[in-house]
């Protein structure tokens, strides 16, 4: 058992560091919100338009996995009741 855990040890170790920074996600949601406000009057939304660039899709992603997550929340980034 013991050398099960000291084999794991460094793996688990090596997971952590690769979490992201959750101080970051905040100025990453602004930085798409930026991305795609820009983006948005450029772009053609018709057949014939070329697909969105992977940044764009992902930060459409990201924005959209924010509006799930502060839909779910009761009070705001502050802390303070929604009301």
């Amino acid at each position: 058992m013991r050398a099960v855990l000291r084999m794991a040890a460094p793996v688990v170790a090596a997971l952590i560091t690769m979490l992201p920074a959750n101080a970051g996600e905040r100025d990453q949601l602004n930085a798409c919100q930026a991305l795609v406000d820009r983006a948005a009057p450029s772009q053609k939304s018709g057949p014939g338009s070329r697909p969105d660039d992977p940044e764009l899709r992902r930060c459409r992603q990201i924005i959209k996995e924010w509006t799930l997550r502060d839909s779910r929340r009761s009070v705001d980034e502050h802390g303070q009741p929604l009301r």
